[in-house]
């Protein structure tokens, strides 16, 4: 398609691009009950019974490809679950599905057939809320333990009632696996593997359950959840102004505080209409940026831990530059890793004095870079070993990606091109000058390349920002909006806001009550997403090539558990 070609309409799409949702609730006739209004898009009320067709017709009709996320959540008299639609080839186009069901049998139709990636939501939804899914085909818990009673996030469940659950017998492990197809001893050729959950390679606490056929991959299933800490519970607890913000760095903990303060930060500015003041936006998109380059700095260095077992060269020189980005950004926020640097409406304080000094350190790193970028692709992307392990391994097609919700380096290494700092604008994104990175392999390999690439095109953007910072007025140097003390949003409010994280897209759905704390908060984990695809990655392929697939989706276990 030429630059000049316009994109094919949709229905349910006006020539000039936005959302016609009149044609959407024409489109869906009977089925949508009524439309309700959230601040960033209208919902659709549908029967729990019908949710397949809604959503059936959403997606191929009205080209909403990408579920980003499905929030459930508890009334009084009702339970309701929300499958938040976008587009991938503009996610700007948003529309909500609400599906309520009754208190005394919360069960709904389960959206798996319609979008793959709604296995593991629906399943955390049961878990932690209590809707069933019918026709769901896993429907088991996936943060909790099978033998957890009750559902957290439910309004009778209490915290206080201990645990006791009888003890069960393991299965045995080298009993023939009933995937095999075969009930009979002796007649199954497949055998069953733990990886994890405490190995180097599994960055974190994953244990990745493992079925080979001789010695490739007949299945695998991530087994998430033992770092599960009640992330959204506790942010219910907080208060919008000053409790919630400190807990968006301990998600993805290891180095993208300031981009997972952004995300709520935007989420709570958008639901209490505040604006946040040009000065502020180019200091948080700086310092964003410079998460990002710290955070792909790991990635690379892990991935090659996993792939060459080689510490003592890349690993180190990863981390070399790695911690050039944390002495920046510990220069700027006080902290190395849990900045809790974002307030909302603005950033904690300036710029460190001496100006001088701090612009002159960030220029010496951005300086050293391209070198430094060289020196990794002469180490690590042209190296043959790396890659025979990288090339044609864990391949993920765009539509299968799309499929799982996947977004960040490991949707954008299928050439899947999006990337909401423009296709969704926030921030001082839009007036600076760079370029959204993508690769055509759909492999191990591209994904590498991706966060390479990026790196290069997050220092132009702090080039650029250093260089508005260095000549913004003084006396125009407003760091923070006036926010009132306390904020209440008018009750039964809600948004689904996301950014552009280092790993994809970092969302968060909030609804008010009138109260100084949110009635529910969710995290729309990046993570999460992207761990759901590595069994369509690694069927038919070696356990060597499990490693690196899982490598090069970059989880933090964290972030997935919340």
């Amino acid at each position: 398609m030429s630059l000049e070609e316009p994109r094919p309409t949709d229905v349910g799409e006006t020539a000039d691009g936005e959302v016609d949702y009149d044609e959407l609730e024409a489109l869906l006739g009977e089925t949508a009950l009524e439309r309700e209004d959230h601040v960033n898009a209208p919902a659709f009320v549908v029967r729990p019974d019908e949710v397949q067709d809604a959503l059936s017709a959403l997606r191929q009709e009205a080209g909403f490809d990408y579920c980003s996320c499905v929030t459930a959540q508890e009334y009084e008299d009702r339970y309701e679950s929300i499958y938040h639609l976008k587009k991938y080839d503009d996610p700007t186009q948003e529309v909500g599905v609400v599906v309520p069901t009754a208190t005394d049998e919360p069960v709904s139709q389960t959206a798996e057939p319609v979008y793959r990636t709604a296995d593991w939501h629906e399943r955390e939804a049961y878990d932690l809320v209590g809707i069933e899914y019918e026709g769901h085909p896993d429907l088991r818990r996936i943060l909790l333990p099978e033998t957890w009673q009750g559902h957290p996030l439910g309004k009778d469940y209490d915290p206080e009632k201990p645990q006791v659950v009888p003890f069960r017998e393991h299965a045995n492990p080298l009993e023939p696996d009933q995937r095999a197809g075969s009930d009979e001893p002796g007649e199954s050729d497949t055998m069953f593997i733990n990886v994890g959950p405490h190995h180097p390679a599994t960055h974190g606490v994953l244990h990745v359950k493992t079925v080979l056929d001789g010695e490739q991959i007949a299945d695998v299933e991530p087994d998430i959840g033992y770092l599960h800490r009640c992330e959204e519970q506790m942010c219910q607890q907080g208060t919008y102004r000053h409790q919630i913000m400190p807990y968006p760095d301990r998600w993805d903990y290891v180095s993208a505080g300031i981009l997972n303060e952004w995300a709520y930060a935007r989420a709570a500015e958008d639901l209490a209409d505040i604006e946040v003041p040009e000065y502020a936006q180019v200091i948080r998109t700086m310092s964003a940026e410079l998460c990002r380059i710290a955070s792909h700095m790991l990635a690379l260095g892990t991935f090659c831990l996993d792939v060459f077992g080689d510490f003592t060269a890349t690993f180190q020189y990863a981390f070399r530059d790695r911690e050039v980005v944390q002495d920046i950004l510990e220069d700027l926020t006080g902290q190395r890793l849990m900045f809790n640097y974002l307030r909302l409406g603005g950033v904690a304080w300036d710029l460190p004095e001496p100006r001088e000094e701090f612009f002159e350190k960030t220029r010496d790193f951005l300086e050293d870079l391209p070198e430094k970028m060289k020196e990794y692709h002469n180490l690590v992307t042209s190296n043959e070993i790396f890659q025979v392990r990288c090339v044609d391994t864990g391949e993920l097609p765009p539509d299968v990606a799309k499929q799982y919700g996947a977004t960040g380096p490991v949707a954008r290494g299928s050439g899947v091109d999006i990337d909401l700092r423009r296709d969704d604008p926030y921030g001082y994104y839009p007036e600076l000058d760079w370029d959204v990175v993508t690769e055509d392999g759909c492999d191990n390999y591209s994904r590498v390349l991706v966060r390479l690439r990026e790196v290069e095109e997050s220092a132009k953007i702090i080039e650029q920002c250093v260089d508005l910072l260095e000549d913004w007025p003084e006396e125009e140097r407003t760091i923070q909006a006036n926010v009132p003390r306390t904020l209440k949003p008018d009750p039964d409010t809600e948004i689904y806001r996301g950014v552009e994280a280092a790993k994809g897209e970092l969302g968060i759905y909030m609804r008010s009550d009138g109260t100084d704390k949110p009635a529910r908060f969710k995290i729309r984990s990046p993570c999460f997403c992207n761990l759901h695809t590595l069994r369509e990655m690694t069927e038919g392929e070696y356990i060597p090539d499990l490693i690196a697939s899982l490598g090069s989706l970059d989880i933090v276990l964290g972030e997935v558990d919340r």
